[in-house]
């Protein structure tokens, strides 16, 4: 994935990515492509593997330890929201 540099002299794009800090946004062109602006500041990646095998990926995902600790925490932590009620927030039937 490429890096571009976006410093304070492009006052619009730099003032849209402060925006973005705290809650991601969708760009849309006038031709309805959609695109996502997020913040990766809080993101966590894992490398578990570039194999085309997909028991090897599987093998790989369960031997990282990092990941499933990872995953163990967030699965502990806060009230979890049923799907039918997302749904609803969302205005999808």
């Amino acid at each position: 994935m490429k890096v571009v540099t976006v410093t304070i002299k492009e006052k619009f794009l730099f003032d849209l990515l402060m925006s973005i800090q705290t809650e991601g946004l969708i760009l849309q062109t006038t031709e309805g492509k959609q695109f996502a602006l997020l913040s990766l500041e809080e993101w966590q990646g894992f490398e578990i593997g570039d194999s085309d095998d997909f028991e090897q990926e599987v093998q790989a995902t369960m031997d990282n330890q990092e990941l499933l600790t990872f995953l163990a925490a967030r699965r502990s932590g806060g009230p979890r929201v049923p799907l039918a009620e997302v749904k609803k927030q969302l205005g999808l039937n």
